[in-house]
């Protein structure tokens, strides 16, 4: 009976020891984390395409939804679409924090052209000519 206890106790201690690993690695706490300390943190999986990507940017959170297409040479992401989560988190974002935020993406997939959903579509496209 007291072996029973102890192996109880240790697959116990195993159980939360994983729980507490898994807790600590996991990106939606890192980008919640990241969001509440207004740092910059990219969350996405490259092998899925049909994952959305998440950044957080000086406590905005933008999502980008992603679209295969051809190129020259390879099937690869040619299309994304990026939209704010809150649009009142956007208040003291400027044209620069956007471009910054199209350079991360364009280095994770160079072939993708970038749009912007309203309202940052217009504030992007004003700066732009």
């Amino acid at each position: 009976m007291l072996w029973l206890i102890r192996l109880a106790i240790f697959a116990l201690i195993i159980y939360l020891i994983i729980k507490i690993i898994t807790y600590l690695f996991n990106p939606k706490r890192k980008l919640e984390l990241a969001r509440e300390e207004k740092r910059y943190y990219f969350h996405d999986d490259l092998e899925n395409v049909r994952k959305n990507f998440l950044i957080t940017f000086n406590g905005a959170v933008f999502e980008g939804e992603k679209y295969l297409g051809t190129t020259k040479q390879s099937f690869e992401v040619i299309s994304i679409f990026v939209w704010p989560h809150d649009v009142n988190a956007l208040n003291g974002l400027t044209y620069q924090d956007f471009l910054f935020l199209e350079k991360e993406i364009q280095l994770r997939y160079p072939s993708a052209a970038i749009d912007w959903k309203s309202p940052i579509k217009e504030l992007v496209s004003k700066n732009r000519n």
